[in-house]
């Protein structure tokens, strides 16, 4: 069997990417398509994106939570989970997720799951094109008290995300970016 990441973009390229003319949630319109929610909803999507997204968070910065916008990186933040529930030293990693707007009932919250005021987070997403939305994320954790540390995509389309994040100080780390992609 090939490696995770091998295994992981032969996955996405096959299920997930389709050449054509679409627009974006950003406005933007572009010659390919990227639906990894066809990806994350498959049990080796899953494994394998939680997999390698789990190693990157080992390699950097520590933080306590996992987490992003819902409903894009809700996927995302539980093959994290899933993948730190097998690893000793990343078992203790906490999710939670971002709702649009705060609920109307109930405690009002906008970040949601297993978050703390203080909790230091990396945020998550599927696809990043200007990174609006997960920006967005970062701002509204923020002011529920918590520290973002890391931004973390599966695919960056290469399309100002990166630029987008530095210009708000943050890295964007990606597993896989533009020239991973056959366009």
């Amino acid at each position: 069997m090939s490696d995770p990441r091998s295994a992981l973009l032969e996955l996405i390229l096959e299920v997930s990417f389709e050449r054509r003319k679409v627009v974006l949630a950003s406005g933007r319109e572009s010659d390919f398509y990227l639906d990894l929610r066809q990806t994350l909803m498959r049990p080796q999507g899953v494994a394998l994106a939680g997999q390698l997204v789990l190693e990157k968070l080992k390699d950097g910065p520590h933080v306590e939570g996992v987490g992003g916008m819902a409903v894009g990186a809700v996927p995302l933040v539980s093959a994290v989970l899933g993948a730190a529930a097998r690893d000793d030293g990343m078992a203790g990693l906490l999710g939670f997720f971002v709702r649009k707007e705060a609920k109307k009932h109930g405690l009002g919250r906008q970040v949601e799951g297993a978050f703390r005021d203080g909790m230091s987070v990396a945020l998550v997403e599927d696809t990043t094109t200007t990174g609006g939305s997960t920006l967005k994320a970062a701002e509204l954790v923020k002011d529920a008290g918590g520290d973002v540390r890391r931004v973390i995509c599966l695919v960056d389309r290469g399309e100002g995300a990166s630029e987008a994040f530095a210009a708000a100080g943050y890295e964007l780390e990606f597993v896989f970016g533009r020239d991973d992609l056959p366009i």
